[in-house]
């Protein structure tokens, strides 16, 4: 059975699909005007393994990742760099697919553009216009919020509350303070679109529920993203979709907690923003995604060096554990999976599946993931595991890695002649007991960037960590 813990009743429940089998999940994705932080990455990363754990499980996953190409930052942005709002969004776009790839984040089933649902969105708003949930003041369309009676469910918050804590836009044109944008009217020298109402272009929160609508039906699975959406962009997506479909809009919501740098917000003012791809330049993509799924994704995260070090040596632990068991799998005698082993290995992918099934818990992953390695390090240096016996627990190691979607990162790659050339020199200089020249060629091998050791099953050359 998996939990989830839903962000509109504020509790973990079991997750019952609409569909048996079937998974409607729609994530909000980048507004496109630049690159991605690592805050950014964080729901990237995360829910990315909640898809690849479903799949595990058996479910089909529909995944409707949007992107944000219609939008003010993105006008600014392009004037900043003296291109046409079109071209920005194209080029952070393909910054953000190269993040995305970088992190080993699989692409969406679908990917879908504002541009593209222009028609869609018009007709969408004129739906809650006709509907009386919307309202036109001269180019501009507003939703009007107190009609929705149900209003702050996803936040918890009251309408008062809001008005009192001045979380909402102040704008004198408006009917109320509460009600949002739903299309802005702009000068036709602008980007624009043409509309009933005027040119114009669309509010933030009407694209995903029109997207999510035409992709995946007035009702879908799960909706999730960052904690900071829940108000007010999550919120008003509920109210315009349930409005207009006469039905509710999202059966679950799942949202990730922020990350710190140094126990202080992340912001561009305090001179602690990272943009994932610089991370990325120093430490590998691999081990910015190792970070993102390290901790529970409900906790607030606290970004520092040290702990960036941590994870890649997480990693080089992983990687070391395959390793090993590759140069152990052909020089193991053959045999039979002992009932213990056996035993063992269910055990682990019992404890990996109930980590994650727990609210996506992938820190207790991890452990188990962990303490798989050690057993498997211990069965592929005692001389006795069988050699289907090390083939099994590397099935069960490469199956549980790819739910997490780690290794993938340090390509295999054919060891240097040169290198080869030194490993059997000293492998004749121990045979001859000549251990100080056994030493020395030890330290030339490792000057070349591998180390060598001696294992039961013979020879093990690794590649050192850059």
């Amino acid at each position: 059975m998996i939990q989830i813990f839903n962000t509109l009743t504020n509790r973990k429940e079991e997750f019952k699909t609409i569909q048996p089998g079937k998974v409607s999940m729609y994530v909000c994705g980048p507004t496109v005007y630049n690159y991605i932080h690592i805050g950014n990455a964080r729901p990237v990363c995360v829910f990315d393994v909640f898809r690849r754990f479903l799949e595990s499980q058996g479910y089909e996953v529909i995944f409707v990742q949007n992107f944000t190409d219609v939008n003010d930052k993105i006008i600014r942005q392009a004037q900043e760099e003296g291109i046409s709002p079109e071209a920005c969004a194209e080029k952070y776009i393909a910054a953000y697919r190269h993040d995305a790839e970088g992190l080993n984040v699989r692409p969406a089933t679908v990917h879908p553009r504002v541009s593209e649902y222009m028609p869609k969105i018009i007709d969408f708003i004129q739906t809650l216009i006709d509907k009386g949930y919307a309202y036109q003041i001269q180019n501009d369309v507003y939703y009007r919020t107190r009609k929705f009676t149900s209003y702050g469910k996803l936040s918890n918050q009251s309408l008062d509350d809001l008005v009192a804590g001045a979380r909402v836009e102040i704008n004198e044109a408006k009917q109320d303070p509460l009600d949002f944008a739903l299309w802005k009217g702009c000068d036709e020298s602008e980007q624009h679109w043409n509309s009933p109402w005027g040119a114009g272009r669309p509010g933030w929160h009407i694209e995903c529920s029109c997207m999510a609508k035409h992709c995946l039906g007035d009702t879908i699975d799960l909706h999730a993203g960052g904690h900071d959406l829940i108000f007010p962009h999550h919120e008003n997506e509920i109210a315009q979709s349930e409005a207009a479909n006469d039905a509710p809009f999202a059966n679950y919501w799942m949202h990730n907690g922020h990350i710190n740098v140094d126990h202080r917000k992340m912001s561009k003012s305090e001179g602690n923003f990272f943009l994932t791809k610089d991370v990325a330049e120093t430490y590998g993509y691999e081990v910015i995604r190792y970070l993102m799924i390290q901790a529970h994704y409900r906790a607030p995260m606290n970004y520092t060096i040290e702990l960036l070090n941590a994870c890649k040596s997480s990693l080089d632990r992983l990687y070391q554990c395959r390793d090993t068991l590759k140069n152990a799998i052909p020089n193991a005698p053959a045999g039979e999976i002992t009932p213990e082993a056996k035993a063992d290995f269910e055990k682990y992918q019992k404890q990996f599946d109930q980590a994650l099934s727990d609210d996506l818990n992938t820190a207790d992953a991890l452990t188990a993931v962990f303490e798989l390695v050690r057993e498997l390090n211990i069965m592929c240096t005692d001389g006795k595991t069988s050699r289907e016996q090390l083939q099994a627990g590397s099935d069960l190691f490469e199956r549980l890695i790819a739910v997490l979607g780690l290794l993938y990162e340090r390509k295999e790659e054919s060891i240097p002649q040169e290198v080869m050339l030194l490993v059997n020199q000293r492998a004749e200089a121990r045979k001859q007991k000549d251990f100080a020249e056994a030493d020395r060629l030890r330290e030339e091998i490792y000057k070349l960037g591998y180390a060598v050791r001696e294992t039961r099953q013979g020879v093990e050359i690794t590649k050192l960590s850059s």
